[in-house]
């Protein structure tokens, strides 16, 4: 018998919806068998999983890279040794960088920039905006999987990091979505109303009301919840593929899932925070708990989980993107002033896990959200599951034991803003993560020797 390159038996293996005893077999990167322990082939290396379980590795759908023109916030090696980490061996990298690649020219620098540097696999989204809506069909055929734009001018200080990226009115929006239609590519879109948020924070602004307890209520449920009814609606006029990153309203979901149920083509997200997290956050973290849209009630909350039960939301992403602590202190003496996000990559497993756990929702379905669904929608046919003939990426983990978080801990460059999940007792943290057959993070500590092994996925690839 020919001996295949990697074996991992001994395994709780989840694999097309149930779980077994046994293990996989890999192959010139690929997985060539998943079956029990006593019909695996040789290898050159054996894993003994313990019994552990065996997953699929993630495919993270919402990723943001500050490379090149920020590499201070991290870069593609920082943040992909994260990403292995956490156990996705494929994120989809968000377009806020300097410039955005909004043009192939810009894109091919960004793909140079990564081709060196990521230790896992990885694709892009291109910027759309009603800037240059004359590049979009030229950026499409450069093999990104989706378009990405912003519905607000450039954040205070970052012109350059979002310029062809923004559909700041509701003719560029008409603009921008025409454009992307022509392409049959996604268009994900952050959707909050920026002419309510900007009114509300000159408003409280002008009271002084610059606490951490008013970033909230400066972006209030309807400012996302109306957006997405307007964009719906354009959507179905321009025919675009609709996606919406990262949902925090009920009532939110609710219009999308009545829009598919009405036949229209509609893809949407949420993140962990939003399921895990409330508004009381900001009182305790302050700017470190700032994140756009923001957090909400826990009677919202509590209410998200039934879309995620249900089939409504298609997948779950991080939202990941690292600042520097300063970046974030700013929002000491003014909340409005402080960068918005949090780089929490290496949480979503463990959090999801200790949530199927606690009956949430099944393994089954937390594996739809994030390894099947974001790579079937996003057309990356080589990921998704252990399945053979898909790529050799797997992520093994234990669930028997809790760990407790400590954001030191993280490998990311955005570590020092990560706080908001400190303390924590969580299940199902990644111990080993392995790309096309290489293991590039073991007990926590990454291969670095891997870097750039990491390879472009192109759509329908």
């Amino acid at each position: 018998m020919v001996k295949v390159d990697l074996v991992v038996h001994n395994a709780q293996v989840y694999s097309s919806g149930t779980v077994f005893h046994g293990g996989i077999a890999i192959a010139n990167e690929k997985i060539v068998d998943v079956c029990a322990d006593d019909y695996l082939p040789e290898a050159y290396r054996e894993i003994d999983a313990q019994n552990r379980l065996l997953l699929p590795g993630i495919v993270d759908t919402h990723v943001h890279v500050r490379d090149p023109g920020h590499i201070e916030r991290g870069d593609f090696e920082s943040e992909s040794a994260a990403a292995a980490n956490a156990g996705v061996t494929a994120f989809l990298e968000h377009p806020i960088s300097t410039p955005p690649p909004s043009t192939p020219e810009i894109l091919a620098k960004r793909i140079e920039r990564a081709k060196s540097r990521c230790i896992v696999d990885y694709a892009f989204f291109g910027a759309a905006g009603s800037e240059f809506p004359q590049e979009a069909e030229r950026v499409a055929k450069e093999g990104i999987v989706a378009f990405k734009t912003f519905l607000h001018e450039a954040p205070e200080g970052r012109d350059e990091e979002f310029r062809g990226l923004t559909m700041p009115n509701d003719g560029g929006i008409m603009e921008g979505f025409e454009a992307v239609a022509k392409t049959g590519l996604i268009l994900t879109v952050h959707a909050e109303n920026n002419d309510m948020i900007k009114r509300l924070i000159t408003k409280f602004r002008a009271e002084g009301k610059v606490g951490w307890e008013y970033h909230c209520p400066s972006r209030p449920k309807i400012s996302e919840i109306e957006c997405i009814e307007k964009l719906i609606r354009i959507a179905r006029e321009t025919g675009v593929r609709l996606a919406i990153a990262h949902i925090s309203t009920p009532e939110a979901m609710e219009l999308l899932k009545q829009a598919r149920l009405a036949g229209q083509e509609v893809y949407i997200e949420t993140c962990p925070h939003y399921l895990i997290l409330t508004e009381d956050a900001l009182l305790k973290y302050g700017p470190m708990a700032k994140c756009n849209p923001p957090l909400r009630s826990a009677a919202d909350r509590d209410k998200l989980w039934k879309y995620v039960k249900d089939g409504t939301v298609d997948y779950i992403g991080s939202d990941h993107g690292s600042f520097l602590l300063a970046e974030k202190e700013k929002g000491n003496k003014d909340i409005f002033t402080a960068a918005a996000g949090s780089a929490c990559i290496e949480m979503t497993l463990p959090l999801m896990l200790t949530a199927v756990r606690d009956g949430k929702l099944t393994l089954s379905r937390l594996m739809q959200l994030i390894c099947e669904n974001p790579a079937r929608i996003f057309g990356l046919k080589s990921k998704g599951g252990l399945i053979p003939g898909k790529d050799g990426d797997f992520v093994i983990c234990d669930t028997s034991k809790e760990f407790t978080v400590d954001h030191n801990k993280f490998l990311t460059h955005g570590r020092d803003i990560s706080t908001w999940y400190d303390g924590m007792k969580l299940i199902g943290k990644p111990e080993m993560t392995c790309v096309r057959g290489r293991v590039v993070m073991e007990n926590g500590i990454v291969d670095h020797g891997a870097k750039g092994w990491g390879r472009l996925i192109r759509h329908g690839k």
